[in-house]
């Protein structure tokens, strides 16, 4: 399937972000190279090698955009990273637009000796505007974990969270949960219930529920991948046995929270139990 290629699947490492160093690389290459200029004026072929450098860094940059999308189509939209995902798409455009009209400037000075002023000043801010969108780009690996380990995920990850209520007077209740009737083997949705995060994975016809967050570093577990009974956190590969939320591999060394699954009159949900009263 193209999208899985376009994810890394087939290769089991995202390509955006392996594909972006080239363009980055190209771009800072082009402003060298018009520095060079300056500095050795008597070389009159750096002006047009620091043009045909932008060039192969606008078409690189246009190739890493298309996995780029893909990744962005990809992030839930209740994701938290979803503003800062926006917002390093919008400037990686303005980036790529502002190279475009550079080469164009750019075209008619091919045999000048040194790059004209204009052409330099936008090869500058578009460097400064690259390095404020890599800096972005950075913190949804490391901050938010979009696209961590997304790319060896079998099954479509929860695109939003449900939020429904758990019932009157903190009783133990049956939160029914219709759209789970929907999944498919080894498929994941996320609910929210009065402030609480939880998975629901469906693995061999059989539903089971636990707490949405590993208790290593916090990886969403719905976006994780399962092998037997076993979910492994997409973010430093942490396993849980979904049936009684155990630790069967670290680093976590503290077991996650389980919920019971039932259906009730043809309807599947979460049982949860009597909220403690405070004394």
């Amino acid at each position: 399937m193209l999208k899985d290629f376009l994810e890394g699947k087939p290769l089991r490492h995202p390509l955006h972000p392996m594909l972006v160093h080239f363009p980055i690389g190209l771009f800072i290459l082009s402003l060298l190279l018009d520095l060079g200029s300056l500095a050795f004026p008597s070389t009159p072929s750096l002006v047009r090698e620091a043009f045909y450098a932008m060039l192969l860094g606008i078409i690189g940059a246009l190739i890493a955009a298309v996995p780029g999308l893909v990744d962005y189509t990809d992030i839930r939209n209740d994701h938290p990273g979803k503003r800062t995902a926006t917002a390093h798409l919008t400037l990686n455009l303005i980036v790529v637009g502002l190279y475009g009209i550079n080469l164009g400037v750019r075209s008619s000075t091919l045999n000048a000796l040194t790059t004209p002023v204009g052409p330099l000043i936008l090869s500058l801010v578009g460097i400064a505007l690259l390095s404020v969108s890599g800096y972005l780009g950075g913190r949804l690996v490391y901050d938010e974990g979009i696209s961590v380990g997304r790319h060896k995920r079998r099954t479509p990850t929860p695109e939003n969270t449900l939020h429904l209520t758990r019932g009157e007077n903190g009783e133990a209740v049956f939160v029914p949960v219709p759209e789970a009737e929907s999944l498919g083997d080894r498929e994941t949705l996320r609910v929210e219930i009065d402030g609480q995060v939880i998975a629901i994975v469906k693995l061999d016809g059989n539903f089971y529920a636990f707490q949405e967050f590993c208790t290593h570093r916090f990886g969403p577990l719905s976006e994780g991948d399962f092998e037997g009974f076993d979910v492994h956190c997409p973010w430093h590969n942490s396993c849980f046995d979904v049936r009684s939320g155990k630790v069967t591999n670290g680093p976590a060394k503290v077991d996650l929270k389980t919920f019971t699954i039932e259906t009730r009159a043809g309807k599947t949900g979460i049982v949860l139990p009597r909220e403690r009263k405070e004394s």
